[in-house]
């Protein structure tokens, strides 16, 4: 019997370190730009992701006046806030939060004179964080 002993292989988890609490390390924040179908042609894009420093309101209004559509923030019990936008906007949202946010935060140079704020349309200034 002793020829025949077999090991049986144990429980394998490929993804116990993907699940383990630590691992902040490697792990990344997206942002999920999305698009919900509606009735025939009409479409929702909704973004959600966004840290919880940033005014959602601003962002949005800033949104609605660059793409001329409408948008609301909603509250998920699970998601956060998320940005809801009429039509298809996805391409235009993630340009918009590439070139503006992302420069905020990750400047290169690092000339920037406050992270607060963010130069938009000919040198306006917005003001994306909140209070």
């Amino acid at each position: 019997m002793s020829d025949l002993d077999v090991q049986i292989p144990t429980a394998f988890d490929p993804f116990a370190d993907a699940n383990a609490e630590d691992s902040g390390a490697g792990a990344k924040e997206y942002v999920h730009i999305r698009i919900q179908q509606r009735n025939g042609r009409k479409s929702l894009t909704t973004v959600q992701g966004l840290k919880k420093e940033f005014s959602y309101n601003k962002i949005l209004k800033d949104l609605k006046k660059e793409f001329c559509c409408n948008g609301t923030v909603v509250q998920d019990p699970e998601l956060g806030q998320v940005i809801q936008l009429q039509g298809d906007q996805r391409k235009n949202v993630s340009t918009f939060l590439v070139q503006v946010i992302h420069k905020c935060w990750h400047s290169e140079e690092g000339k920037h004179q406050n992270p607060r704020f963010l130069s938009l349309r000919g040198g306006s200034r917005k003001y994306y964080l909140s209070d």
